[in-house]
């Protein structure tokens, strides 16, 4: 036995395999530690007998060591227990040194599978696998795949590089991976195309454990890429779809996300209330509904440009009740259609373009969706498949439910921002002015934008007003906030500076008074306090200056509003300086006016802040004005258009008010003006003086009216004021008698008795001209009376 082991260790064998030593006369002579454990017999129980005693019924046909050549074959052994063994023999010839046969090794295998019967099911199973199984060998380069492979994708993988590229580095890295691939497309539009996970894994030579070859084995992943393709394209509308407070886009977006992952053609059509921002009716929709195509998108159109649609954007349709889109509209679901389906063909044949589009580009296959939220019916989307692609199906269905109604809040929510802002922005130009009031002291042009994004309408405002002695009051101003209350708020400002304005208060007193009346708005509204950012006001900024074009002086004040630019006649341009006030509402800080003497034909240029704020410095924004402004134009309307070319984004994010002013001057023939002294008796030399102005002028026939008003205003002058007194007559577009003296003390109308013998005057002068009044001067007062111009 000890030269058994030796042999079977010279000749490589393992100990522990089943082997024994026959000698040529059929006697054991060798017996192993693993025939031990395969047929249960110890060496001593063994050695001496023959070998076909261990043989099932003593049948040694399978077994005859005759002869010198090695043999193979099966045969059936008794174990020591008595039950049977199957085993595979194979008998080697051992040989002397003259190279003659003195005995056989016998070495036995169990029906595993190293047998030849396991390895004939082994390939059984490789060709019967209803997974697609394949070898690659690396020292032929050839292929074997089982009839799955050859009939699924696996065998056109062959020809694709990116596999061919796997494979190889499989091979020589000795690492598993996967590869995903998608099959060809089939000719068969009916049959969508499938996707593949191949996994690949290196087979080894066991004796020399070198790579030999790549098994690989493909699973139909179909289902489960169509699910991820759902899962992401519904994620990506999620950030995709509703990216702006825009009906429109919103609903081009979605049409846009769908072609070409879902459809090759897609749809949009709203309710014409939708597209105004109204409320629609709650629940389904009627069929016979009018809709407005406001988005639609194809494989080979731009979303502007479709050649498949049988309806122009902004075009109107209304589908039949036997429709998709109808019956989707009517029953609140989507709904699934095709060719087979009757009323689909009713409904193409019904239209004649819809028709001639079917048939050119193939489209068998629809879903009309509605686009509901909230639960309100807002229109329809209908997705479309053509020729070359596959018809929807039921998981199709539910992915256009999913992708419309992600797409019907983005739609509510901008209707309801559309509705929102078209209120704001009818309060808004209701409080702004619609056309500038007639004046000679400047030529105005203006330009007001509302925010173009969904910032909300804001507060910004301006003004023109007309004062008394041919003088202009010229108003720009800001809330800070956007919405119905900075609208509101800008309303009850604009108001109030109108009516301060009327009582002819200089520019630093008129915002004194105006930031008074905005803090008692913010003790009114505590709701605003809280939503602006300001403590104790309601954020609002303003800047109020006053022309006089007999002076050419010009006076302004800010309350923490940007300065003006100015552009004098000579070609030079530059920001006003002024003194910065406080923003109106903190209260408790002065206000300083500034005076600046200006050419006639100088040009101020007033904004808000929404113009500049493309830049973050101030200062920056306003150079950009003046480049802008001192820019040559042949009139206000295309200055102003040119500086919101230059100086504006394509949407700007806030308010733009711009209000130009080109001066205007009253020459000396056209304002007269007499110092009076404290006389009674120098009423009379003051009506003869005005008499012949006016006849110098060719007013005669406004002289009797004229002379009863400088009578009445000089007498009470010398009769009520203090000196200096002075007359002055302005001819423009009226002509304005005007007295002032050094008393502050303002005159006004009361109603006489019938005994009185004064209190009539001031009455008279308001019958005989259009207006009058009284503004507080520096030195005292002013009262004057206007009256039109004889025509002639």
């Amino acid at each position: 036995m000890a030269g058994f082991d030796q042999r079977l260790g010279r000749s490589g064998w393992s100990a522990d395999a089943a082997t024994a030593t026959i000698s040529l006369e059929g006697i054991v002579t060798g017996w192993s530690e693993g025939a031990r454990r395969v047929l249960g017999y110890r060496a001593s129980e063994v050695v001496g007998r023959t070998a076909a005693d261990l043989l099932v019924g003593r049948e040694a046909g399978g077994f005859s060591p005759a002869g010198s050549q090695e043999w193979s074959g099966t045969a059936a052994l008794r174990h020591r227990d008595g039950h049977r063994v199957e085993l595979t023999l194979h008998a080697h010839p051992s040989l002397d040194g003259e190279g003659a046969t003195q005995a056989f090794v016998v070495t036995a295998t169990t029906g595993t599978p190293g047998s030849e019967h396991d390895r004939r099911m082994v390939e059984w199973a490789f060709a019967q696998s209803s997974i697609a199984l394949a070898a690659y060998s690396a020292a032929s380069g050839s292929w074997r795949l089982n009839p799955r492979a050859e009939a699924d994708p696996l065998g056109e993988a062959r020809a694709d590089e990116g596999f061919l590229r796997c494979v190889r580095r499989v091979a020589e890295e000795a690492v598993p991976m996967r590869y995903e691939g998608v099959a060809p497309a089939p000719p068969d539009a009916a049959v969508p195309r499938r996707n593949w996970i191949v996994e690949l894994w290196p087979v080894r030579d066991p004796a020399s454990g070198e790579v030999a070859g790549v098994g690989t084995a493909a699973f139909d992943s179909s289902e489960q890429y169509a699910a991820r393709q759902r899962l992401a394209l519904l994620n990506e509308a999620g950030t995709r779809v509703g990216t702006t407070l825009n009906v429109t886009r919103t609903a081009q977006e979605l049409a846009d996300l769908a072609v070409p992952r879902l459809a090759d053609f897609a749809s949009v059509d709203l309710l014409d209330s939708v597209v105004r921002g109204e409320e629609p009716v709650p629940g389904p929709v009627d069929a016979a509904v009018v809709l407005r195509r406001v988005a639609h998108q194809s494989v080979t159109g731009d979303g502007l440009t479709v050649p498949e649609a049988a309806v122009d954007l902004g075009g109107i349709d209304t589908y039949p009740p036997f429709s998709p889109p109808a019956r989707s509209l009517a029953g609140g679901r989507p709904v699934l259609s095709g060719r087979e389906d009757p009323d689909f063909q009713r409904w193409v044949a019904a239209h004649e373009a819809r028709a001639a589009v079917v048939r050119e580009h193939g489209f068998h296959s629809v879903v009309a969706t509605p686009l509901r939220a909230r639960g309100i019916t807002l229109g329809v989307a209908v997705f479309v498949r053509a020729k070359g692609s596959p018809p929807f199906q039921q998981d199709d269905l539910i992915l256009a439910e999913e992708l419309a109604g992600r797409a019907a809040v983005g739609v509510d929510n901008a209707r309801r921002y559309t509705r929102e802002r078209t209120n704001a922005l009818t309060l808004q130009r209701s409080l702004l002015p619609r056309d500038l009031p007639k004046q000679a002291a400047v030529e105005v042009a203006y330009r007001y934008l509302p925010a173009g994004t969904g910032a909300g309408v804001g507060g910004d405002w301006f003004d023109v007003v007309p004062l008394s002695g041919t003088r202009v009051a010229l108003v720009v101003g800001d809330v800070v906030g956007h919405g119905i209350h900075a609208s509101a708020t800008m309303g009850r400002l604009r108001t109030a500076v109108r009516t301060l304005a009327d009582v002819d208060l200089p520019p630093d007193e008129l915002l004194t008074h105006l930031d008074d009346l905005v803090t008692h708005l913010t003790s009114d509204d505590d709701s605003v306090v809280r939503e602006l950012p300001y403590t104790g006001g309601v954020g609002a900024t303003c800047l109020y200056a006053v022309y006089d074009p007999v002076s050419r002086i010009c006076t302004l004040a800010s309350a923490g509003h940007v300065p003006p630019a100015l552009l004098l006649p000579d070609g030079t341009v530059g920001v006003v300086r002024l003194t910065p006030g406080p923003v109106l509402g903190v209260g408790g800080l002065p206000f300083e006016a500034t005076e600046l003497e200006l050419p006639e034909g100088s040009l101020l240029a007033f904004c808000t802040d929404g113009l500049i704020s493309r830049e973050r410095d101030v200062g920056l924004g306003l150079d950009r004005l003046c480049e802008a402004l001192a820019s040559p134009a042949p009139s206000l309307e295309t200055t102003c258009d040119a500086i919101l070319a230059d100086l504006l984004p394509e949407s700007p994010a806030d308010d733009v008010a711009l209000l130009l002013a080109r001066t205007r001057a009253l020459h000396a023939d056209q304002v007269a003006d007499w110092a009076l002294p404290s006389d009674p008796a120098v009423v009379a030399d003051a009506r003869a003086q005005t008499s012949r102005q006016l006849a110098a002028w060719g007013l005669q026939e406004a002289a009797f009216v004229t002379e009863l008003v400088v009578s009445e205003l000089v007498t009470n002058a010398i009769r009520y004021g203090d000196v200096p007194i002075g007359l002055r007559l302005i001819r423009d577009r009226t002509l304005i008698c005007e007295v002032s003296d050094a008393s502050s003390t303002a005159p006004h109308l009361r109603r006489a008795r019938t005994y009185d013998e004064g209190g009539r005057g001031l009455h008279m002068v308001a019958q005989l001209t259009q207006g009058w009044g009284t503004r507080q001067t520096p030195t005292g007062k002013t009262i004057w009376a206007e009256q039109p111009l004889p025509v002639g």
